[in-house]
């Protein structure tokens, strides 16, 4: 089938790649010349596992190509996915500019009948703006629906192959048909296709989101009652998750969420059931705590080594907001890190992969380093904001060695208490009790 996906962002490309594996003629289309051009010789603005191998291979076998001829791009297939931005507005709901300017375009070029589908995370009743803008361009009979991305950053590629579950929001048995049938690929193992009203699948995509986000805010929470009461809130998390009607997926407490969806997500579900009249009150308390749980690691240090921290030393240990990942949008290291510089600290700083992204946010107000154990030199404390793999088993006597103070406040609950105390680690964790070095 001969698919076009207008956005060359994350859900865009990994989306546009994805259909190409399977067999389909994708054309990738934006208007940002200088990414096309990168694109076109095979360099990929995002860091995701996979992603790169996967473009490179399609690209060789000519199935997928790159252009900013959108008018070429939209009379060339049969189905157009808009995969472009909707960034939040400054009273948080989504900012549909870019998807009505594609819409208009998709009008103005269409010479016969198509299917356009929204792929990006849209108000429920955008489709119908959609479909409104492109039959105010054009008489040909257009076929909207939506069809939003469940994909894990880290794991985008892997998600898109092999989905929990598609969501298709059709009105017409043509869409249907057609949308089945390119995504038939990807769910022959038995997950399912759920075909339901536009309307539906604009709120699934939403409401997904938000449902994840209360589950890590609601982990949160329940780890500041484990540390007011000297309670563990891994032996809380592991008793909770075992119920089946539960399950054990996001709830691990840590530093708060980030990234591109669930911040803006939230921020928009809660515009949106605003205006409708509905009570945003849960989704608003979802926010509050996360919002003071992206302080979390800053106020161990206020309470350890107070505000003033003139001639601290501070070694941070992960920037994404999560591993597999260079994506540093809303990132609780984006609160840590400014407010310690304002107060008079120095900052050392490793990430796998996000250090180019972390100059880009902080400049030369930080010490950048290529390997962990470096930043720890001559550091008071250890700070860890991302659970990179590569953190999870660490040298603990270089570590210590390295420390002028042998603290670690941890963000994301790598260690066990008991272990950091025995290897000689004053030890702060989420939700369970801080320990110091035995014999003190």
């Amino acid at each position: 089938m001969k698919v076009t996906v207008i956005g060359t962002g994350y859900v865009g490309l990994v989306a546009g790649a994805c259909f190409a594996e399977t067999g389909n003629d994708v054309i990738c289309a934006d208007i940002d010349e200088e990414k096309i051009e990168s694109l076109s010789r095979g360099e990929i603005p995002i860091y995701e596992p996979g992603l790169e191998t996967l473009v490179a291979n399609n690209m060789a076998s000519a199935r997928l190509r790159f252009t900013t001829d959108i008018t070429d791009a939209v009379r060339a297939s049969e189905i157009i996915f808009i995969a472009v931005g909707t960034p939040p507005d400054e009273d948080g709901s989504a900012d549909l500019q870019h998807v009505l300017s594609v819409a208009k375009s998709i009008g103005q070029a269409m010479q016969r009948e198509k299917i356009v589908c929204t792929k990006s995370t849209v108000p429920v009743g955008t489709a119908q703006k959609v479909r409104e803008t492109i039959e105010e361009e054009t008489d040909i009979k257009v076929h909207v629906a939506s069809n939003p991305e469940f994909l894990k950053e880290g794991a985008a590629v892997n998600d898109f192959m092999k989905p929990d579950r598609v969501v298709l929001g059709v009105d017409s048995a043509f869409a249907e048909r057609h949308l089945s049938e390119v995504y038939l690929p990807f769910v022959r193992t038995g997950n399912a296709i759920h075909t339901m009203d536009i309307a539906a699948a604009e709120i699934t995509k939403y409401a997904a989101n938000a449902m994840l986000a209360a589950r890590i805010s609601f982990m949160n929470a329940i780890a500041q009652l484990c540390e007011a009461t000297g309670a563990d809130v891994d032996m809380v998390r592991r008793g909770l998750g075992s119920d089946k009607r539960i399950g054990s997926a996001f709830l691990f407490p840590g530093v708060g969420y980030g990234g591109s969806c669930f911040p803006k997500d939230v921020k928009a579900l809660i515009r949106i059931m605003r205006e409708h009249g509905a009570d945003a009150g849960i989704l608003e308390a979802v926010e509050e705590v996360n919002e003071q749980h992206k302080r979390f690691l800053l106020n161990r240090v206020y309470e350890r080594f107070g505000k003033d921290l003139s001639g601290r030393r501070f070694a941070v240990w992960g920037l994404a907001f999560k591993p597999n990942t260079d994506d540093m949008r809303e990132a609780p290291s984006r609160v840590t890190i400014p407010a310690l510089l304002d107060r008079g600290a120095t900052i050392a700083v490793h990430d796998p992969v996000a250090m180019e992204e972390a100059g880009r946010h902080f400049g030369d107000r930080v010490d950048y380093h290529r390997n962990n154990y470096d930043a720890l030199n001559g550091a008071d404390a250890l700070l860890i904001h991302t659970e990179w793999l590569p953190y999870r088993r660490p040298d603990f006597v270089r570590m210590k060695e390295a420390l002028a103070e042998p603290v670690v406040l941890d963000g994301r609950n790598l260690y066990r208490p008991e272990t950091m105390r025995e290897l000689g680690f004053e030890y702060h964790s989420v939700g369970r009790r801080a320990v110091t070095p035995k014999g003190k």
